[in-house]
């Protein structure tokens, strides 16, 4: 049995707070890589990613080189 907070581990950094790497985690995305296969519209429809979520994601994806799709 699984509870909310036994989620896979994901790469994004404390600094986004709890919620939204577990969100995202819940959602499929726990690696950059895989955030560059959407945009950042569809991130923000997740319960707990915000602006502030999404920023902090831009400028973790802009260091490795990689980058949101764009609509």
């Amino acid at each position: 049995m699984s509870t909310p907070d036994a989620v896979e581990p994901t790469e994004f950094p404390s600094r986004m707070g709890k919620v939204a790497p577990r969100e995202l985690a819940l959602h499929g995305y726990t690696r950059y890589e895989q955030l560059t296969s959407v945009t950042p519209a569809e991130l923000l429809k997740i319960h707990g990613v915000g602006p502030k979520a999404i920023r902090i994601l831009e400028e973790e994806l802009a260091a490795r080189g990689l980058a949101f799709v764009r609509s």
